[in-house]
């Protein structure tokens, strides 16, 4: 196997220590060295210093955990090039595992160039992303109390959630605190309703008749306080990448667009909005030039499927394993661009739905639609919907042969004969 490069490193990260092994080529041969650093900043510092002593030019670690980003940190601001790389590209061969071994081998593999470095964004962008992964995990801890919440009114017979779609909307939220605070009367907790609430009024009375005790109250209002400060946080997460979003703009030079500006140009795609924008931007970067096509974005979001081929057949396959922040954004936005009137994501979902189900349709749906926008951010075009009635515009001849194809499928044999013009 040719060698590429001459002296590299390839680290065996773990969360207190990182065995490294630099990789020289003196004389034709191969000379290795491995060592022992402690993960601790003095020790990040002291193998950052012995790999710019022995002049390396590439240096490998696995993405294990995020015991590689305090790794990042320190050795991004040496003179060589630092890959990341996905552990199970590099995985070595059974049977001979040890942590110098493991380092050897990724040491091996990037003198050779067969390394493939993960996408790993400037610092700005990766606080934003987790700033917005924090966002979204403290609203499935609020879901969580919220089904919490359901409960403990199903223990106290109290049948709310049958009547009321948002448990915790104005209606919802005054008739919860009037329980914790002693009130067992089913009309005065109905005349807490909203007029807009599209239950009937005796069915509302009837669904707040239970059996409420002290311990289903202070369940609630346990609850309830967790759901608030759970509120809180979400809110200074928001004020907090406000505050971020706003400093990256200052900083952006004359002549680019700012993330202002790119939330708002993905936001006319159907389906997307501010918060959905952010987050995509926050996992992909506004740099497209690290992809060199938008398949190679499908490919690392998780939105192609994978390939399944032996002896010359080609076997079903799932999607791919790639970023699951993005592709489950992108699969939401695409749920509500499939639900927009007379727009090309509704017909095109339409049109695979009957073919290959809703599942793999919304992913096809999700998959045009970071197309969509790889193209958006890399040209800086405008999005430019085709319509509902895209696929009719196809030619006849295609048309005809699909439809032709279907009849044979059913046992019938068909010639077509073009009418003649009338004159």
């Amino acid at each position: 196997m040719d060698e590429m490069h001459e002296r590299v490193a390839g680290l065996d990260v773990h969360k207190a220590m990182i065995v490294a092994c630099v990789r020289l080529m003196v004389g034709g041969k191969a000379i290795r060295e491995c060592r022992t650093f402690s993960t601790a900043t003095s020790g990040l510092l002291a193998l950052l210093a012995w790999l710019t002593e022995q002049g390396c030019t590439q240096v490998a670690m696995e993405a294990t955990g995020v015991y590689w980003k305090p790794v990042w940190n320190i050795l991004s601001d040496g003179v060589f090039e630092l890959i990341v790389a996905n552990a199970a590209h590099i995985k070595n061969v059974p049977g001979r595992k040890t942590d110098v071994n493991d380092a050897m081998w990724i040491a091996d593999l990037v003198a050779c160039g067969l390394i493939r470095a993960s996408f790993v964004p400037e610092e700005v962008i990766q606080e934003l992303r987790s700033f917005l992964r924090a966002r979204k995990q403290l609203i499935r801890e609020q879901s969580s109390h919220v089904l919490r919440i359901q409960k403990t009114l199903e223990e106290a017979n109290i049948k709310l959630d049958s009547v009321i779609t948002d448990i915790m909307g104005l209606s919802g939220r005054k008739m919860i605190e009037a329980i914790i605070a002693g009130e067992t009367n089913p009309l005065r907790l109905a005349e807490l309703a909203h007029r807009r609430i599209k239950a009937p009024r005796d069915l509302l009375v009837e669904s707040l008749r239970g059996r409420v005790t002290d311990y289903h109250r202070f369940m609630l209002q346990l609850y309830l306080d967790q759901y608030d400060a759970l509120d809180a946080a979400i809110t200074k997460i928001d004020q907090t990448v406000d505050a971020a979003i706003a400093r990256m703009d200052k900083e952006v030079e004359a002549g680019q667009a700012t993330f202002r500006a790119l939330i708002s140009l993905l936001c006319t795609i159907p389906g997307i909005g501010p918060l959905a924008a952010m987050t995509i931007l926050a996992e992909i970067g506004t740099d497209m030039s690290r992809f060199p096509t938008a398949g190679h974005l499908l490919s690392w979001a998780g939105l192609c499927p994978g390939q399944n081929e032996s002896a010359g057949k080609r076997k079903p396959s799932r999607l791919r394993k790639g970023d699951p922040w993005l592709k489950t954004m992108m699969v939401q936005c695409a749920w509500s661009a499939s639900r927009k009137k007379d727009s090309y994501y509704k017909a095109q979902f339409n049109r695979l739905r009957s073919k290959r189900g809703p599942k793999k349709a919304i992913c096809a749906v999700a998959a045009s639609m970071l197309t969509a926008i790889y193209h958006m951010l890399k040209n800086g075009t405008v999005h430019q919907d085709f319509g509902a009635n895209h696929f009719d515009h196809r030619s006849t001849e295609v048309k005809a042969n699909r439809l032709v194809a279907q009849l044979t499928k059913l046992g019938f044999k068909v010639d077509l004969q073009p009418l003649a013009e009338v004159a």
